[in-house]
């Protein structure tokens, strides 16, 4: 089918408008029209006794409103809109915008010897749903996932492991608990690096140990733990619906840092302040930062230059995309623009796009002072309350019951996340994450579930999906036919929350459009548009959901 927005630009451009000119918007009021663009000068009065010659099948009408033209689109364009998504099924909604692009996104980026905590559940929802964008808009996307398996947090867990050596699990425990006294080893270890000056100089020198692997028995406990993090990581990845191209370690990228920070330092790009390597930032309106400490050691700043050289070896990409959350913001900043002067065409080619904090009532959680909150605790909890409002429903298997309360639970988890803009906070608040009433993600997946529901009744009375006998058009149409062009723009402005306001808003009107007009009557020719209606809203939202890593269940 062409794209109705050129087609808009053509008909425009035969009235005088030039169409590289146009730039098409939505307006804010459906009853406005599907389109609008601005006329920028005193042509206005012309254009509205040239807007009667417009004359196309998909072109219902033009108006003026004020100096905007707004123009509505024909039944014929909305039915064979919607005719597409029963031919394209899982590739309506994508287009070709980003073909011949080569886009790394790198997200999730748990630390070994840590806990996989909230955060990491926000950087990967927000970074998978941006590499699903820019592959429906035709881009080759590649995942990458860093991991600091070397400084000072992994001296701290190594130190608290030796401390609570009793306490380590035997080597048949469940991998969940291993991660766990993991997690319990790196908070005392912490603890105790803040409030004993005496631990604090034995941690520093574990972390030289460790760096320059020259003890065997703590070599032994590093390999141990590393291996325990990354296989339990996995196990969340999986959960979660994501799967890394490359996995980027601190302890690989940290040598190629070195050595361009120490190169760049006798070019004067950075300098020697008290035994430390600096880039002395505030005359960049920025800050300093240390590069490598007064030890010798490279700090995660000089890790990250040879981290994303090195991205750019594995792949002549077009753009880098880091998500972390905001706090790193300052650090970025720094540390690109250090990049600049060591190799301009990564610095320029690498984005960073900071993203809030999940909060609950108690305010921000802290893995120091081990209240943190894992991300496997809260899906668990999640669970734990789906199961509760779903394990009456005699028509599903318990096999069917398990399934669907990980999929609600991991769908209320990232609904939650990425229904705001990537940059705010975030309060989760767990009893609204799973209404079925709306403004959630079991909301969506419930909608989605009905109208298979609907599908499945009209299959056993034998009616065929068919847009031959049209109803007059209506809001439901007119906000299907669009789910391509929220795509676009989700995709363009890095925006999840588009698709999210834009789902929400199409299965309310769903569920009204179910609640007012039956869809299933056997011997009511309406019948079969309503059941292909159902079946465009199905496609709709099950694309909408993958784009956002959730899944869609067809029983709930």
């Amino acid at each position: 089918m062409q794209n109705i927005e050129q087609i808009i630009k053509e008909e425009l451009s035969k009235l005088g408008f030039v169409s590289e000119e146009v730039t098409l918007t939505r307006p804010k009021h459906a009853d406005h029209g599907d389109y609008a663009f601005f006329v920028k000068d005193a042509s206005i009065d012309l254009a509205s006794l040239a807007l009667e010659k417009v004359s196309h099948e998909y072109i219902k009408s033009c108006t003026v409103l004020g100096r905007f033209i707004n123009i509505h689109l024909s039944d014929t364009f909305l039915i064979e809109t919607l005719k597409e998504t029963e031919k394209q099924g899982t590739e309506f909604g994508k287009n070709n915008v980003l073909t011949n692009k080569r886009i790394i996104f790198e997200y999730t980026d748990p630390n070994p010897f840590k806990q996989f905590h909230i955060g990491h559940l926000m950087s990967n929802a927000i970074g998978e749903t941006l590499s699903r964008l820019a592959e429906y808009g035709g881009a080759e996307v590649k995942r990458a996932n860093y991991q600091g398996d070397v400084g000072l947090h992994v001296a701290k867990a190594i130190w608290g492991m030796q401390e609570l050596s009793g306490e380590m699990s035997n080597p048949k425990a469940e991998l969940s608990l291993k991660a766990t006294f993991l997690g319990k080893a790196y908070t005392h270890g912490s603890n105790s690096y803040e409030d004993d000056e005496s631990v604090k100089k034995e941690i520093d020198a574990l972390n030289k140990k460790i760096f320059e692997k020259s003890d065997e028995k703590v070599q032994g406990l590093y390999e141990w733990g590393r291996k325990v993090s990354l296989d339990y990581f996995e196990i969340m990845y999986t959960k979660l619906g994501t799967r890394f191209d490359y996995y980027f370690f601190e302890s690989e990228t940290a040598g190629r840092g070195t050595l361009m920070v120490e190169e760049f330092l006798k070019k004067g790009i950075f300098e020697k302040s008290d035994g430390a390597v600096i880039f002395r930032g505030e005359q960049y309106g920025l800050h300093t930062r240390v590069f490598i400490t007064s030890q010798g050691l490279p700090t995660y700043e000089t890790k990250e230059i040879g981290l994303n050289l090195e991205k750019f070896d594995r792949g002549n990409f077009d753009e880098s995309v880091i998500v972390t959350a905001s706090e790193q913001n300052d650090y970025f900043s720094v540390v690109l623009k250090a990049l600049e002067f060591i190799d301009s065409n990564v610095a320029n080619r690498t984005r960073h796009i900071g993203h809030g904090m999940l909060r609950f009532a108690s305010g921000k959680m802290s893995s120091r002072k081990g209240n943190v909150i894992t991300g496997e605790s809260l899906i668990v909890d999640v669970e734990k309350l789906v199961y509760e409002k779903i394990k009456d429903r005699e028509l599903l298997s318990d096999r069917q019951k398990q399934e669907v309360v990980e999929q609600v639970a991991i769908g209320a988890v990232k609904y939650s996340i990425l229904k705001q803009s990537p940059g705010r906070d975030i309060v989760f608040d767990m009893e609204k994450s799973l209404s079925f009433e709306g403004d959630s993600g079991p909301y969506l997946q419930y909608a989605h579930a009905r109208a298979c529901s609907v599908l499945e009744k009209a299959q056993e009375a034998g009616i065929e999906a068919s847009f031959t006998a049209p109803e007059a058009s209506s809001t439901f149409e007119r906000l299907l036919s669009i789910f391509p062009d929220v795509v676009k723009r989700a995709e363009r402005e890095r925006a999840p929350q588009l698709i999210v306001t834009y789902l929400i808003d199409l299965a309310g009107i769903f569920n009204n459009y179910y609640a007012h007009n039956p869809i299933v009557v056997e011997g009511e020719a309406v019948s079969a548009y309503r059941v292909a209606l159902t079946k465009s809203f199905k496609t709709v939202m099950n694309n909408g959901l993958y784009l956002l890593g959730i899944q869609a269940p067809e029983r709930m």
